[in-house]
Formats: structure tokens, C-alpha cells, sequence
């Protein structure tokens, strides 16, 4: 748990000092909506899941283009929305281990704003993995290739071009992609309808209901969206359900729990299940992260209405989340078994590796790692392919208390300790994403292997990383 005045001080600091001119929205600034027509009046939707336009016995192939769309993010206001086929939250794509996804994408902007789409934990070649610089120009059009050769795990898509990515995710290029394999399905975790994606993540809107971006802009973000609308309702069933909660927020974190208290249980991170199941009463969950969350309902009588809470919220638009109403008793041959995935296994490690996150640069306010800001034509690290490292993550910001975290593309990771100590029962499973506080030191290890070439790493504070936090590490054979 961490805490709340630590992190909105932080915040408020950071987008007070570190703004950075405004690209789009700046006129709506002095506008900015921060009110709504009161919670729980909308219904949750659940994002579509996308067809294939073909399959083969070995490949789906699906098509899909980055354009401008209208969505009622609001109740009563229409919202012009940057979405993957023009939708806010982009279109859920469900996969299975070992079978091969391509996505043919289209960038169908007019101007000049370009797109580079990355799968966020995907175990990839270089060339598919969405680098910032290879992007495509409005008009372009180019086939992304997954393999999908890693365990089943919450993936998610978004965009990544460099200096655009932070205004790009915020007007809404995100969405799911949901890797299944047979070991997961052997479990008879809850299922179909009962499986169920979240995406959280905070906003900032204009009286007329047009988004407003600013960059680093945290203090003035205060609309919470769960997939793409503001404090809706959810109907359930008196049952076991799982829930995938991903934070697709620029900077904003949650801390989340039930608002009467009751248990929920973790099942799996950011790279798919836990080694055990972790019973809980609220989880902290930061930008890129994954939470895979069992809620059993079956305790609750029909009729009861159930809040889903920000503890770090400090007004009721940021602190009341969504709620979830119980309307029909239903059977449930679902289970949470006691044994969920091998825990974390790697070689021992032949390197240790220092990466500094911070401090902000006081003359230009870039955000720097080790010291630099991005540059695409220097590489940072040079790791030989198949060697097993462990990274010395160290958040060194100390004028202003700014969180960071670091997501290394490529890999997945094992979080070893947090300043000395275990991690959280949270943490156990695979990661690829990891939250460092100021003055925090967090050690992971990682296996590089699998493919050479050049990938970067950054923090998923996304401004942070449109800011410059973001380094290019090359495997090489």
C-alpha cells in the first residue's frame, strides 16, 4: 500500500513544474469539466472482441485501422476519440498459445501524426515489436506478426510513437489482447461471460465534453473511465467472477477494494497466473500493470449493490469507481484452485546491471534514465542473447517526489526484492512491468533470449516516456 499524500503531492508537483507545451486542447484548458451527472447511471460495457478476416490451421489474420470515432464517454456529450477502428477502448483480440496472429494495420489519421502500435508483454522480434521510431504515416499501412509463443497472460496493445504516444493512449489507442493456452484452461478458472476485462484509466474533459491534453497533466485528470465511461454500473450474477483490471492510465495509480471490505483474490500479474492464489482486500495497481482478480458474489443476496473504491481518490468522481449490482442467482461449476502456475524460474545470473530512473533534468525538464534522455541512435546496453541479468532499478528523484516504473520490452521478468525485502504476494508471478517509488531500489531478473535486435526501455508513466525516460538496449548474438 502506499501512500496517498506521498503520491499526490508528487503529482501535483510534477504537472504544476514539468508541463510541456500544450499540442492539442490547449483553448479548453480554462474550461475543463470537472463534474458529472452523478455515478452508477451507465452501464459498464465489456470491449468486442474482434474477427478474424481469415483463418488458416495455423494463422488468424485480422484488420484493423487507427482512425478518429465518436463515443458518449460522458452521459449526454459526444467525444471525438483517437481508436483502433476507431473505438474507445480499442477491440479485444483473444489468442491461443502457439497460433499465430497477424494484425494488418492502417494509420487512417489525416496531417502528419503517426502511430507504432506495441503489444505490451509480448515476447517478439524486433521488427513486430512497435519500436517508437518505426512508425507509420497517416496512409500507411503494415502486417504486425505474434507467434504467441509464451504462456497464457493479460496482454494488452497501445500505441508507441515517440513524443506522440502520451497524447496518442490518452485520446484512446488501447486495448486488449488475451493470450489462452491449455494449461490455463485445465484449471476451470471462471470463464466466457464470467471473464471479464477492465481498463482503468483517468481523463480530462472540457464543458462541451471534448478531451483536454495536456502533457503531464496528473493534477487536472480527475474523470476516472472504466472501459471508456465514467462510474458505471455492472450487473452480475451471484457467482465467481474474473476480472482483468488493466491500468491504461498515463500516470494515474489506483488502489482498489471493495467498499465493504470483503475479500477478493489474485489470481495472476502482468504475464499471466501466480504460482499460488493471493486472498486480499485491495491491490495497488499502476500504469501498464495487469491484475487478474477473482470477486465471488455468491456471498452477497440478489439485489445488493457492491462499490468498487480508489482509496487514493481524494473527491468522489476519483474515488468511486464503478459498482457492481447482484441480479440473478446463477450456478457455478468454476474453481480457484489452490496450485495456479510454476512460480518464477531462471538460470542464475552472469551480470548485474544499474538503471536509474530520475531525476528530472532542471534546465529542459526532460525525464531522464542513467542520466540521458532518449536518443534512438545511441544504444544504452549491449546484452548478449540467452544471458541471464538482474537490474538494480533505483528511482533517484528527490526535489520532487515523482513515482516512476520501468517496462522492459522483450522479456519477462522476476521481481527479486523491494529495498531488501519480498515482494508482495502480488508480485510472485511473471512480470514485465515494475513500480518504483522515490528513494525505493527494486531488483529484477530477466532471461534475454529468444531474438537479437534493438528494444527499448522506459518508464509506463507514459508522459515520463514521451518526455525522454526511455533507453535502447541491443541483443546481440
Amino acid at each position: 500500500m502506499i501512500s496517498r499524500r506521498r503520491f499526490v503531492i508528487g503529482g501535483a508537483v510534477t504537472g504544476a513544474a514539468l508541463a510541456l507545451p500544450v499540442t492539442q486542447g490547449s483553448a479548453a484548458a480554462a474550461r475543463t469539466r470537472t463534474t458529472t451527472t452523478g455515478p452508477f447511471t451507465v452501464r459498464m460495457p465489456v470491449p468486442p472482441v474482434l474477427r478474424p478476416t481469415s483463418s488458416t490451421s495455423t494463422t488468424d489474420t485480422y484488420v484493423m485501422e487507427v482512425k478518429e470515432g465518436v463515443e458518449q464517454l460522458l452521459p449526454g456529450k459526444t467525444t471525438t476519440v483517437f481508436g483502433y477502428t476507431g473505438t474507445f477502448v480499442g477491440p479485444t483480440i483473444k489468442a491461443r498459445k502457439d497460433r499465430k496472429v497477424i494484425v494488418r494495420q492502417t494509420n487512417g489519421f489525416t496531417g502528419h501524426r503517426h502511430i507504432a502500435t506495441h503489444l505490451h508483454g509480448g515476447h517478439l522480434p524486433p521488427e513486430h515489436d512497435g519500436h517508437p521510431m518505426d512508425v507509420l504515416h497517416p496512409g500507411d499501412t503494415r502486417e504486425y506478426h505474434y507467434n504467441n509463443r509464451q504462456s497464457a497472460a493479460t496482454l494488452w496493445y497501445h500505441d508507441h510513437a515517440h513524443h506522440e504516444e502520451s497524447e496518442n493512449v490518452f485520446r484512446g489507442l488501447a486495448g486488449f489482447y488475451l493470450l489462452c493456452d491449455p494449461a490455463e484452461d485445465y484449471l476451470r478458472l471462471p470463464s466466457g461471460e464470467f471473464d471479464v476485462p477492465i481498463m482503468l484509466r483517468d481523463a480530462r474533459f472540457a464543458d462541451d465534453g471534448s478531451l483536454v491534453y495536456v502533457m503531464d497533466d496528473f493534477a487536472n485528470r480527475k474523470t476516472i473511465l472504466v472501459n471508456g465511461r465514467n462510474q458505471p454500473y455492472f450487473p452480475v450474477k451471484a457467482r465467481k467472477y474474473r476480472f482483468r483490471f488493466l491500468n491504461a492510465s498515463n500516470l494515474r495509480p489506483f488502489e482498489l477494494r471493495l467498499q465493504d471490505g470483503s475479500q477478493m483474490i489474485q489470481i495472476g500479474g502482468d504475464q499471466g497466473l501466480l504460482p499460488k492464489p493471493a486472498p486480499m482486500t485491495g491491490f495497488t495497481t499502476w500504469p501498464g500493470e495487469r491484475h487478474e482478480i477473482v470477486i465471488d458474489f455468491s456471498r452477497y443476496p440478489v439485489g445488493t449493490k457492491v462499490v468498487l473504491e480508489n482509496v487514493l481518490g481524494e473527491t468522489d468522481g476519483e474515488r468511486l469507481i464503478m459498482r457492481f449490482d447482484v441480479v440473478a442467482t446463477a450456478s457455478d461449476s468454476s474453481l480457484v484452485p489452490a496450485t495456479l502456475a510454476p512460480a518464477p524460474s531462471l538460470p542464475p545470473a552472469t551480470n548485474t546491471r544499474d538503471v536509474v530512473l530520475g531525476p528530472v533534468d532542471p534546465v529542459t525538464n526532460s525525464m531522464l534514465i542513467d542520466g540521458k534522455t532518449f536518443d534512438h541512435n545511441r544504444i544504452d546496453n549491449t546484452i548478449k542473447l540467452g544471458t541471464t541479468e538482474i537490474w538494480r532499478i533505483r528511482n533517484a528523484e528527490s526535489q520532487f517526489p515523482i513515482p516512476h516504473n520501468l517496462h522492459i520490452h522483450l522479456v519477462k521478468f522476476k521481481v527479486l526484492d523491494r529495498n531488501g525485502a519480498p515482494p508482495p504476494a502480488g508480485e510472485t508471478g511473471w512480470k514485465d512491468t515494475v513500480t518504483v517509488l522515490p528513494g525505493e531500489t527494486v531488483r529484477v531478473q530477466a532471461t534475454f533470449g529468444g531474438y537479437t535486435g534493438r528494444y527499448v526501455y522506459h518508464c509506463h508513466l507514459i508522459d515520463h516516456a514521451s518526455m525522454g525516460m526511455m533507453a535502447q538496449m541491443e541483443i546481440v548474438p
